[in-house]
């Protein structure tokens, strides 16, 4: 008395062909990660000289 029974997935399937993206969309990604890369590495550069600054050590 089991049925069986199908279950479809709701998600669609991926495509199996490559989708160029144009050239704008491109540009923009990749300035996107510079500015976030260079936003972490401002954090880090304040975080380091704020625990200098509280051990003592000034820059000048």
């Amino acid at each position: 008395m089991s049925e069986n029974k199908t279950i479809k997935s709701k998600t669609p399937s991926l495509p199996t062909e490559h989708v160029k993206l144009p050239w704008w969309k491109k540009i923009g990604w990749m300035l996107l990660i510079w500015c976030g890369s260079v936003l972490a590495l401002l954090a880090v550069s304040m975080l380091f000289r704020m625990m200098m600054t509280a051990a003592g050590m000034k820059s000048h």
